[in-house]
Order: C-alpha cells, then structure tokens, then sequence
C-alpha cells in the first residue's frame, strides 16, 4: 500500500499498470467557509458542516451571515495545506481586536466548514474493497461524501483527534460508495474546524491578534490482506522494581482488519513470570482493544523483555501472536536515589491503566503518611513525559501518586478521570501490601489523601475534594479554572439565539454536577492552598480569587490561603517547589490522623448523589427532585444545646456515620427525631412527606441513583458493552465502531460489542454500562417501561439513561431514530468531551443543524427510581 504525494499525483498521469496496490491522493487546496459564532461544545448539536446542507448542490459563489464580519456576511475563501496535510485556518478579513474589545475570549471561539477531494486509486489487480486509515488531528468532524447524487442521503460523522490526544490511532472508514475498479474515484472531504481557546490558546500569547486553527488531515489504505494487527503503542507495562513488576497488569494493543476476532489464550515464554488472561476478548472488525492480562511472578525478574504468545480465534481459524514487550527495570530506591515508577492496574477490574509513583525519603516507621495525589494539567502525559514528576518535590513522608486520568486530557478529572485517580491510589496501596520488600513503605487502602494539581488539575483538585471531602486531608490548586462555562464564557452561543430558556435550564442541569462554585460549601473545614501566577495568560488569576471568595462567603474563618505570585505565567518552575508549599504540606501531614477542626455549622451540597461523598459523616442518599440541588445544613450542638440541628432542601434520604459525627439528640427541618440509646453506626433517614422524617433500618435503603446525566455512562465498573441488532445492520455496527474508538481514544474505555440477540447469553452484558444502538437492539434491551412520545417524523433521534438489566449501580443508554440521519444526530450527543448538555433523556430533530439546542423537542431528568420527573422535564 501506499500514499501517492501531492506533487507526484498531480503531475502523473493515472496508468492502471503501474500501481499494484490502492493508493489515494488528497488534494492541497481546500475551500474555506467561515468564520461563525459559537460555543465550545455546539458541534455536537450544530450539523458539522453548518450552515451547509449537504445533501444540497453547494453554491461556492453564496455569502452566509455572521456577525463576525463588516457587513455581516462571509463568503468562501481558498487555502493550501502542505503535503504532509497540515492547514492552516485563519480570517484575518475579520476585525478580532474590536470583537474582542467587549466580548472577550468568547468571540474567539468560531466554526468553519471545510471542503477538499480525495482520489482514490485502484491498483492493477483488486481483490478487494478496501477501507480508508483517516487521521485527522485539531479538528472536530470529518466526513467523506462521494460525488455522485446515488449514495446515502445523510452523511455519516466521524469524530477527529481534537486534543492531538497522545497514542492516537487512525479512524477505519469504509468508503460510502466502493471506488471503481479501473479508473480513479473522487470523493468530497467535510471538515468542521472549530477554534477552541483551551486548545489553541489566546493569539496575543503567541504575538498575534488574529487566530490561528492548525489542523491536519491524513488519508492511508487498510492492508485488507491481513487478518490482525498489533499496535504496540497502545501496549500497557509497568517498571521492575528491584525485579519486581509494580503493579499486576499488562496490555497487549490489538486490531482486528479482516473479520472478528476473538484472543482466547496467553501463554508466557518468559521464565520466572506467569500470565493469566483476564477473560476472553473479542475484537470486532476493524476495532482496536487492549488486551488485559494478569502478571504474577514467585521470583526477581532481570530480563529486558517480557515475552508471551496469544492464540487468536476467528470461528475454526486459529493463529498465535508473538509479542515481546520490553522492560524498564529500576533499583530499590533510598532517601538519595530515586526515580518516578511507572505502575500499572486493572481499572474498573479490566482495564490494564498505568499511573506514575515518587516513593518518599523515608519510611513509614509510625503511623502511615496519606499519599499525596497530584492532577496533572490538560494535555500532559506522565506515561512517556517526565514534566509533571519533575515539578513536584519529593516528599519526606509520603507517596506522590500521578494517576493519568485516563489519558491527558480525560474528561477534566470528573468520571472516569476521577475514577481514576482514586483508584491509583487504592492500588499503590494493593501493590506495596503484596510484596513484602515493599512493606516497610505501605499505607493503608482507601487513605485519606492530600489533593494538588496544576490548571486542569487543579480545577480537578478543587473538584475532587468538594465531592469526596471527608477522604480529603488538604488541598494545593494552583492555577486552576472554576468551571468551564467561566473559563471561556458562553455568550457567543448560537443555540442560546433559539432556545426557551426553560429548555436551557433543563440541559445545563446536566453540567451542574461539575460546577465547582456550587460546591464551595463541602470545603469549609478543609487546609486549603491556592496558588496563582499573577500574570498567567492561560487561566486569569480572578478564577482563584473567586474560589477563594465563595468559600469565605460560606465561612469566613475557612482555612483557606490565596498565594499570588506576582509576574508569574500559567506555569513557573516554583509553583509546588517553594517553602510555603513545603510548610503547608508538612503540617498536613504531621496533624494526621487527626482531621481539621469542625465549624460550628457547615453544608453538604450535592447534585448527583452517587457523585458525591459524605462530609464529616453526613451524607445525602436520593434528592426529592433529580436535576436541582440539593443541601443538607448542619449545626453543631454546644454547652448550651445538646441537640444537633438540621436543615434540608430538596432531599429524599440521607444519612449519618455516628463513629464520624457523634450525636445523641437531633433536630431535623425541626422536628425531633427519636434516636435509641445504643443506636451506632450508620443512621438512616427518609422523608416520608415535605420535611417530615423517619429513621429508616439499613436494608430498607434503596441503591444511590446515577442517574442526572448520560455522561454518568462512562463511570463503569467494567468494559462498556455496545448491543447492535442483529446481522444487516451495517449503520448500527458503523456508530458502534466510532463510539469504541472515541472510548479508547479520549478515555483508554474498553468496549465490547455484541449483537442483541447475545446480550442475556453467556453473562456478556457483564457489570459494566451497556450502550444500545438501533431501534431493533433497544426493543430487546429495554427493562422498564420508557415515558415518551412516539417518535415520528424524519431525521428525528432518542438518547436516554435506563436501568442495567444486571447491575442495580450500572446503567444502560439507548439511542433510538425514525432513520438513519436521527442516528447519526444522537450518536453526535454521546458524551465524549465534557460540557455536552445531556440530561437522563433527550429527543432531538433536523432543526438542530442550524439551530444547536433550538432543534431539541424534548428532555429532561429521571426521578428516584427510574420514575417520571414532570419539574425537570421540557416538551414543545
């Protein structure tokens, strides 16, 4: 296979004799429309290629309006790429200084739709269709169209590598009409080019005013003469420590090309080490999985490399895999010589996931220290990059834990990235208590932890420790963002133009979960440090003031400290390495395990309760109406009242550890509530009318609900489970394959995908969330009786949360169409990105391509139990 260059291509003339092999061309110049208003996660609404129709002939000599131009309308413009398919996307017709100059870095934020050919090549001989290897890095959407009218009415959306996200893999994409087998085929290429800030940056930062999107297109033929292929980059392994693997999970990177594969076995060819497959593994056709697998060993290993075989099978095919990883072996550390450990475990009990270990100076000779959990910032990978380590100072007492967040970007340190990082620091603790020559180094499971992070993990360190704060003993964020809609506001939102606002209350529920302002009150008692360059171009200092200000508002003795450094950028060399830093840490960690002082009243808020940890003991179970927040305030009692005092809003049950929070009379919403004398433990309380409670026995206690969100998806316990129907359902098994690679893309999420008629046999939904696309696999799927309208009209699309069939803490999301364009509509909606305004449920129409959130006719949130929410429901 190969690639013909640009310049090559279009001098040559096409000779079927010459190329042995499929080859394609893409071409250097591209048509450019733009720029547009909108905000950061609209693409998902917006068609791709707003305000363009594509199902119509398309007038390159038409103007469009926006209001960022003179005049108030933008027509097409032309730009090259260079050969190797960078582009370069700019406007500088528009007057950024004078938008900028009242809206700020919300004007910067503009969509474009871009449009170039690709040629495709046959080779002499075909003995195959074959299948486009796509590539597309810093941009949001592509698709390929043929040009002829006789194809599909609706083009399908495949999502790009906007983060340039580390370990990418091509896209395979199957033409959507076969090439012709003798003479060169040209097909249009869609792009949608969107300007982020958190992405691209602010121009004056880079000495400019006027906005640069690069971003680069690459197109590649699948070798259809293989079965399988292995990708190394993908491959999971930890360091040898002393000749000791640190950690017990290994992945091997597989692709299947030519039919499904599944690998049944793993045998070790390395001595002194044993591999146990976690379980059978099936990859379907042109999907990529990491496969999991157990390393224990009775001995010290010294080899370079870690040899095995996997036997492969595909129906009565069989065939072995040599795969040869090689091994980072490391010293036993000491107080003077050290180096960062690469660790690895299984996430959600399957997943081989790798986090980054600094051992302390010394060991633990009384009490355990708690560890030190360290969020890195967006974009940066502690698995191949040494940066976050080396900007943290090694700690006397404690670990450092550098979890990955699922990849360097992650969803912001919230699901899975959260999930994540709690668990790192859980299996550091599983890996120092299974071997004995780490034992003088342990700490126990489930630690209290310090939190410290930088820009997005910072904002993560502020999230962390207000959902979970009794597990947190003291936070450090340092240039940290409050939430996004404040970090690049939303102004500049198209959809916001032609949505009722009651509709925009009902999605934006969805993101409250995040929003780290609104939960302020859960710190009021914990050590705070928050750190800020005075001059930082990256994430303004007034987002650390803010938090620093809400959280004093809730308590004005709160032991909180804002250090502003003065000149100082988004990152310096002494952000964590200076004496307040030092002195901050090392008081924290001498006062444990003794916790912070208690105020005389404090507030748990919480919006989704299974997101959300107990405070000093108390903790919510189930709000009376899903989608609001809810508040649970707590007054201590004195020498004065014995009795504690309680207030609630918008709570169901709730709940209090009496070992944490000791309590003999209680008041609640001002009702005395009878306690027995030797009542201990765990105290339950449900409301039986407005405020009116009873004490409720343990078992009676209905599951927290996780539902708020289809975002709560991907916090699973397990590989997610993609049902399809059954065979001739090739739209079905397309958006299949583009969620799984998004999955592994942006959050290194395992999937497996099987056929309806396979879901309740041989235990293969599992426990971890389900995903069911097509109207046919969602019928067969569907446990509980779903409130709707019927679905009628085209391009009309369903996405919506449900119960899981086998795990009351799992969950299921079902996308349902009238056609095929639905689909496609909802299938945009899965929430891989943050911010995408996606409640419990959601109908959306044709309306949306040019109108965002103004083309949903329906949503809203689940009550407890799965049950209709008429408060947190919208129709029109």
């Amino acid at each position: 296979m190969s690639i013909i260059s640009t310049a090559t291509a279009m001098q040559a003339t096409f000779d079927a004799d010459v190329a042995n092999e499929w080859s394609v061309e893409l071409s250097t110049n591209w048509d450019i429309l733009g720029p547009f208003p909108i905000q950061a996660r609209e693409q998902q609404f917006l068609s791709p290629s707003f305000p363009l129709n594509l199902s119509e002939p398309i007038d390159y000599h038409k103007t469009w309006p926006s209001s960022y131009a003179d005049g108030g309308r933008v027509s097409w413009a032309t730009a090259s790429a260079e050969d190797n398919g960078t582009l370069q996307v700019s406007f500088p017709n528009i007057r950024w200084e004078s938008l900028r100059a009242t809206e700020g870095w919300a004007v910067l934020q503009h969509h474009a739709v871009l449009h170039t050919t690709l040629t495709v090549y046959p080779p002499k001989q075909v003995r195959s269709e074959p299948h486009l290897r796509v590539q597309l890095i810093q941009g949001s959407y592509f698709t390929v169209l043929p040009t002829t009218e006789d194809a599909d009415s609706f083009p399908r959306w495949y999502a790009g590598n906007i983060y340039e996200m580390e370990r990418g893999l091509p896209r395979i994409v199957p033409f959507p009409k076969a090439p012709s087998k003798d003479s060169p085929t040209i097909y249009d290429v869609f792009v949608s080019g969107d300007y982020e800030i958190r992405l691209f940056g602010d121009p004056h930062s880079q000495g400019r005013d006027i906005p640069v999107q690069s971003l680069s297109l690459t197109f590649d033929i699948e070798d259809e003469e293989l079965l399988f292929a292995r990708e190394p980059t993908q491959d999971v392994l930890c360091d040898f420590v002393d000749g000791f693997a640190f950690g017990d999970a290994i992945g091997v990177g597989m692709r299947s090309i030519t039919g499904s594969w599944a690998v049944t076995k793993v045998s070790s060819l390395s001595t002194d080490i044993a591999l146990e497959l976690i379980r059978t593994t099936r990859i379907a056709d042109g999907q990529t999985r990491i496969i999991p697998i157990r390393v224990t060993q009775s001995r010290q290993f010294r080899h370079k490399s870690l040899d095995m075989e996997l036997q492969l099978t595909s129906g009565s095919d069989s065939q072995e895999v040599f795969v040869s990883l090689p091994v980072s072996h490391h010293e036993m550390w000491d107080k003077d010589v050290f180096s960062p450990i690469l660790a690895t475990y299984f996430f959600a009990k399957s997943m081989p996931s790798a986090f980054i270990a600094i051992p302390p100076e010394r060991q633990s000779h009384d009490a355990p220290k708690p560890p030190i959990l360290a969020l890195h910032g967006a974009g940066v990978d502690i698995v191949t990059a040494t940066f976050w380590a080396d900007s943290l100072p090694r700690n006397p007492h404690s670990w450092f834990v550098l979890p990955s967040g699922r990849t360097s970007w992650g969803l912001d340190w919230h699901g899975p990235s959260a999930q994540d990082a709690w668990s790192s620091v859980d299996a550091l603790s599983s890996i120092l208590e299974h071997n004995s020559v780490f034992d003088p180094w342990k700490f126990p499971m489930n630690s209290p932890v310090i939190l410290l992070g930088h820009s997005n993990g910072g904002q993560g360190a502020w999230y962390s420790a207000a959902r979970y704060p009794d597990r947190v003993v003291a936070v450090v964020p340092a240039s940290a963002y409050i939430k996004s809609q404040s970090y690049v506001p939303l102004t500049m939102s198209r959809s916001a133009r032609f949505t009722d606002p009651a509709l925009l209350s009902v999605l934006e529920s969805s993101l409250t979960p995040d929003n780290n302002d609104l939960f302020m009150s859960n710190l009021v008692d914990t050590p705070i440090l928050a750190i800020h360059g005075g001059d930082d171009e990256n994430v303004p200092v007034w987002h650390s003031r803010e938090a620093v200000s809400i959280l004093e508002t809730w308590n004005p003795v709160a032991n909180v400290t804002l250090r502003e450094d003065p000149g100082e950028s988004h990152w310096y060399s002494t952000v964590f390495k200076n004496d307040q830093v030092t002195s901050f840490l090392e008081n924290a960690i001498s006062a444990y395990p003794n916790r912070h002082t208690l105020a005389e009243r404090f507030t748990l808020t919480v919006s989704v309760p299974s997101e959300v940890g107990s405070l000093h003991g108390w903790s919510i179970q189930a709000l009376t109406i899903p989608g609001r927040l809810g508040r649970l305030s707590v007054q201590r009692a004195n020498e004065e009242d014995d009795r504690v005092r309680v207030k609630t809003s918008n709570l169901e049950s709730l709940s209090v550890d009496t070992n944490t929070f000791p309590i003999s009379r209680l008041l609640l919403d001002d009702t005395p509530i009878h306690l027995k004398d030797d009542e201990d433990g765990i105290i339950y309380f449900e409301a039986v009318n407005n405020k009116v409670w009873k004490v409720v026995d343990q078992s009676k206690q209905n599951i927290i609900q996780a539902s708020g969100r289809i975002q709560s998806v991907l916090s699973s316990n397990g590989p997610i489970t993609l049902v399809i129907p059954d065979d001739g359902h090739t739209h079905e098994m397309n958006v299949a394959l583009r969620i799984a690679h998004d999955l592994e893309l942006y959050h290194r999420l395992d999937s497996e995908i099987i056929r309806s008629s396979e879901a309740f046999k041989n235990d293969l939904l599992g426990q971890g969330n389900v995903v069911v696309i097509g109207n046919d696999a969602a019928f067969s799927a569907r446990m509980n009786c779903v409130p709707q309208r019927p679905l009628e009209g085209p391009g009309i699309g369903l996405i919506y949360l449900h119960s899981h069939p086998l795990n009351s803490n799992g969950n299921m999301v079902m996308l349902e169409s009238t056609d095929g364009a639905g689909l496609e509509r909802v299938a945009r909606l899965f929430p891989i990105r943050t911010g995408i305004p996606v409640p419990d449920w959601l109908v959306i129409g044709p309306l949306a391509d040019s109108r965002g959130t103004g083309g949903v006719i329906s949503a809203g949130v689940w009550g407890n139990d799965w049950s209709w929410n008429s408060e947190m429901s919208w129709f029109s």
